[in-house]
Order: structure tokens, then C-alpha cells, then sequence
């Protein structure tokens, strides 16, 4: 038997704080059709069981276009079901809209709810789905109340943030130790952004599918879902992480201390590039550091306009500083010089704090942009 395992698409999120408006509508549409590709890969490598741990939409008020897609999904392979956990992110909006909730559709509660799986092969074989939506009046209650049959294969699916133990402040927080020895065979996990598996005790594991696509520069890397495949007869569990995202996030940091010129620059850019996999179709942030000669010329613009012609998305954080000895400056009757000579002789700032200005002063008088100064 066969189940896919998904959480956090986080559909009808915003996506501006990185993207102009015309790419974030674009990567909306690209992460809303991505849920439709699941489903149809899903129905072509026949999985007909398909949960999704939390955080379905990124906001409570979802608009009309991904509503449709969603429902359009679920309704249009009535053979797959489709077990849907509300995450912190999700609303009960979603649900109350609908004329008719498809009857593949499955909910979950704030109490324990099971669903039951039945083998078409085995009678002896069935899967129990349960699963049970995180609250502050509920959170440290729920453990006590779970009681799983040892005979079946145990599914526990929770949207939160695994920890050794439980919190009294926090609803998210979801307690390993008070899941141990209730017979759980595989948790599945929503609102860890990034794929992890882990052992849960002798008999089952934790897992966090990650995201389905990566949305910001905390979300690094390749992006998917899992998929269980359950032997019917041994109750023996395969789970493979399958890479899906259309998109890849990338940070880069790139050490300019020996360049001089901005093609120099970009030539170690495009050094450390080469060491990565990535493809014209991903979001890369540069991030420039080391210690550079104050006569170093850099466009940020250039470089960032050249690179763009490769990628879907780039950023370039310039976080390199000067090296400047101030003794070089005694005797340059140049503004430069004297603006070098007029922030040394103030005696209400240290030494640091005077560095740093005297670094991004040079800059600014050069025409380079300055991300931060002190």
C-alpha cells in the first residue's frame, strides 16, 4: 500500500519580499499548479492515499482561484483520499465555503480522530490514520487520550514543532517522549519547513516532508513530499523522499578579498556557481564577503543585471568591508582624505565604531551602495 505524504504548501502566499509583483503572481501560480501536479503523480504511480499535515494556504482568507484549484483536485480523482490536518496557517474558511464537502475529503478535529484503510489484498492488513489539530486548551491533554491498536499500522499525523517534551506556553510544540510506546508506526509531521526524518522509539519513526516549494532564503535547498510504501504482509515500511519543486533557493557566499574589478568579482561568483547544482530556473542570494582595497571597483548593479540573464531570481548582499589604514590618508588633500582625517580625530566614538564609518563613508564617496555601515 502506498500513501503520499505532504504539509506546508502554503498556497496564496504573498511571495513579495524578495519578488516584484509580476514574478511573485507567477511563482504563486507556479506553487498553486505544483499541488495539481501532486495529485496527478499521485494518481499515476497509484497512490490512492494522499495526507496533508498542515498549512495547506498560507493565510485565512484564501482567494476563489485556489479554492477551485484545490477543490478541482480533490474532485477530480474521487479514487484518492485525501486526509487534511489544519496547520496554524489554515482556517476553517476554507471548509465553510464549500456548498458540499467532497466526500474524499477527510478532516480532522481538536479531539483524536481515526480514519481506517483497508487492504484490498489482506484481510489481515489495515492502516489507521489518526490524527488530531493542536490548540492551547488541548495541547497537553491529547497525549493521555491516544490509544492505538498494536495489530494495525499506526499513522499519527500532528502539525507542530517536535520536541523532547511538551510546552505549557506554546500549542505548536508537539512532545516525542509522550508519543513514545503508543504503538505509532510512522508520524507524520507539517511545519518544519525542510525535510527530516527521525527514530520515534523501537517501533516507528517521525518524519517532516519539508515544503513543497522553497519561498524565501530560509527555505534552501531541493523540495518535495514523501512516499510510504506499507508491505501488506511483513507491516514493513519503505519512506523516500521525492525531490518536486519546480524552483530551488540557493545562498552563496563568495570571498572577493583578492579582486579588484567588478568582472574579477563576477568571475568568483560564477566559480562558486559552478560548484553548485543549480539551474536557470532557481532563486540564488550572493552574499560578498572578505576584506577588500579601497581602491576595489565594484558594481553591484552590473554584476546582478548580468546574472539575472541566468537565473529566475538573483540578490547580491554586499557584507565585504574595506581595508583602510588611516595612515594612508595623512597626507591626501583629497575630500576622501579629509573626511578619513575628520572621523579619526573624533574622540566620542571607539575605534570599531569609527572603522565602520570611515568604510562606509569611502564607499558612499565612490557611488557604491551600502547595505550597512555600523
Amino acid at each position: 500500500m502506498k500513501i503520499l505524504h505532504c504539509a506546508d504548501l502554503h498556497l496564496d502566499s504573498r511571495l513579495e519580499t524578495n519578488l516584484k509583483a509580476e514574478k511573485a503572481k507567477k511563482r504563486r501560480n507556479e506553487i498553486l499548479n505544483k499541488f495539481a501536479e501532486l495529485v496527478e503523480y499521485a494518481n499515476e504511480n497509484e497512490i490512492m492515499h494522499i495526507i496533508i499535515a498542515g498549512d495547506l494556504f498560507d493565510r485565512d482568507n484564501v482567494s476563489t482561484k485556489v479554492q477551485n484549484v484545490v477543490i478541482g483536485n480533490i474532485t477530480k480523482y474521487p479514487n484518492i483520499q485525501f486526509y487534511y490536518l489544519r496547520g496554524n496557517h489554515d482556517s476553517n474558511n476554507f471548509i465553510t465555503s464549500l456548498d458540499v464537502v467532497p466526500e474524499n475529503l477527510h478532516m480532522f478535529e481538536d479531539e483524536w480522530k481515526t480514519y481506517y484503510i483497508e487492504s484490498e489484498t489482506s484481510s489481515n492488513f489495515k492502516v489507521a490514520v489518526t490524527g488530531v489539530e493542536l490548540t492551547f486548551d488541548n495541547n497537553n491533554k491529547i497525549y493521555s487520550f491516544l490509544h492505538l491498536n498494536s495489530d494495525e499500522f499506526n499513522i499519527v499525523v500532528l502539525h507542530g514543532q517536535e520536541n523532547e517534551h511538551k510546552s505549557k506556553d506554546r500549542a505548536e510544540v508537539i512532545s516525542r517522549s509522550d508519543l513514545r510506546n503508543k504503538n505509532i508506526d510512522y508520524l507524520a509531521l507539517g511545519h518544519v519547513h525542510k525535510y527530516e526524518r527521525g527514530e520515534l522509539d523501537a517501533r516507528g519513526i517521525y518524519c517532516y516532508p519539508g515544503c513543497l516549494e522553497g519561498r524565501g532564503f530560509d527555505e534552501l535547498g531541493v523540495h518535495g513530499f514523501v512516499v510510504l510504501d506499507i508491505n501488506e504482509d511483513t507491516k514493513e515500511l519503505r519512506d523516500d523522499f521525492i525531490a518536486f519543486s519546480t524552483r530551488c533557493l540557493y545562498e552563496v557566499a563568495v570571498d572577493i578579498s583578492e579582486c579588484m574589478t567588478t568582472i574579477e568579482v563576477l568571475e568568483k561568483i560564477n566559480a562558486e556557481l559552478s560548484q553548485i547544482e543549480c539551474t536557470k530556473e532557481d532563486m540564488i542570494k550572493i552574499i560578498l564577503t572578505g576584506e577588500v582595497d579601497v581602491n576595489i571597483e565594484k558594481s553591484i548593479s552590473y554584476m546582478t543585471t548580468n546574472l539575472e540573464q541566468r537565473f529566475f531570481f538573483v540578490k547580491i548582499y554586499d557584507e565585504s568591508t574595506l581595508a583602510v589604514d588611516v595612515k594612508d590618508y595623512s597626507g591626501d588633500v583629497s575630500l576622501k582624505g579629509e573626511f578619513v582625517r575628520l572621523v579619526s580625530g573624533l574622540e566620542d566614538i571607539d575605534e570599531e565604531k569609527k572603522a565602520a564609518i570611515i568604510r562606509c563613508g569611502i564607499k558612499a564617496l565612490d557611488g557604491e551602495e551600502i547595505n550597512k555601515c555600523v
